[in-house]
């Protein structure tokens, strides 16, 4: 079973533990490895979402950046106490980020030298955010939406999933059908939107995640569907198995049950970005 997770949070952002503590459980799990990825949110309207209200009630302005500059300050402290952890234990420990995607050629010109600047050792690719008609929407506005629009903002959800595999930015994909979380894209009706993204994701030999969090849900299922990780071993795809951890309680939660579900499907390659002994390239993953 996998020992590792690359996808988890700390108090500072939106977890409710030290990255300390959370180095502490995985080495008490017996774990080879930890990867912390939070949030790194930015756009100049992100206040301007719908739910932004509910998101402050909630702390989540500590994910939400209106500039690169005020997020580069945000990961600054946070790797620096990761590098101290790092030395003080000897225990392997990698510096992440779970970056929201957008697609715009000048977010990412910012996006890129804000990477220059902290030098994460990973990246991971992920879009809790839907543009459309000037408004930015957040995964939970779209509940409450209506079904012209919910269907409008699907299409576009899935279209930024495809252009974050493209972009050669991320070592994987995150929830890559998150809209489950408020109930969408569950008709059959989607299959081709998710038969067309798995296609774009394996053209671009990007991976992606089984993120354990969905099993919560009333689905039964992890982020992606059982559906969608079928498309996954028909094409190939490697993936790798993620907690999305917010506390140490979730490190590794129900890594058993991904595994066996994705061996049942077919899946064949599992991912590991430090596990070969070649350097990679963080931009474009390619050997050098």
């Amino acid at each position: 079973m996998q020992n590792f997770s690359f996808h988890t949070h700390t108090v500072g952002f939106d977890g409710r533990n030290t990255e300390a503590q959370m180095v502490e459980q995985a080495r008490a799990l017996g774990w080879s490895k930890i990867g912390f990825s939070n949030h790194f949110i930015v756009c100049p309207y992100i206040k301007e979402t719908k739910l932004y209200e509910a998101a402050l009630q909630r702390g989540y302005e500590k994910i939400y950046s209106s500039s690169f500059e005020e997020a580069i300050e945000k990961f600054k402290p946070h790797y620096e106490r990761i590098d101290e952890l790092k030395a003080k234990t000897g225990f392997p420990i990698y510096k992440g980020m779970e970056v929201d995607f957008f697609r715009d050629n000048e977010w990412r010109e910012g996006f890129e030298k804000a990477v220059e600047i902290l030098k994460p050792d990973y990246l991971i690719g992920s879009a809790h955010f839907v543009s459309a008609n000037h408004t930015l929407y957040n995964t939970h506005d779209l509940k409450n939406a209506s079904k012209e629009e919910q269907n409008l903002l699907l299409h576009k959800y899935y279209q930024n999933v495809r252009s974050a595999a493209g972009s050669g930015l991320f070592n994987f994909l995150a929830h890559v059908d998150l809209m489950k979380k408020v109930g969408l894209g569950l008709e059959k009706e989607w299959i081709d939107e998710e038969r067309q993204t798995v296609e774009a994701i394996a053209k671009a030999g990007a991976r992606v995640e089984i993120n354990t969090s969905g099993f919560k849900l009333a689905y039964g299922e992890p982020y992606p569907s059982k559906r969608i990780l079928s498309l996954l071993a028909q094409y190939n795809v490697p993936v790798i198995i993620s907690d999305d951890a917010h506390d140490v309680g979730r490190l590794g939660d129900q890594f058993d049950k991904a595994e066996q579900m994705a061996h049942e499907l077919g899946i064949k390659k599992f991912y590991d970005p430090f596990e070969a002994p070649a350097q990679f390239s963080l931009m474009n993953d390619r050997e050098i």
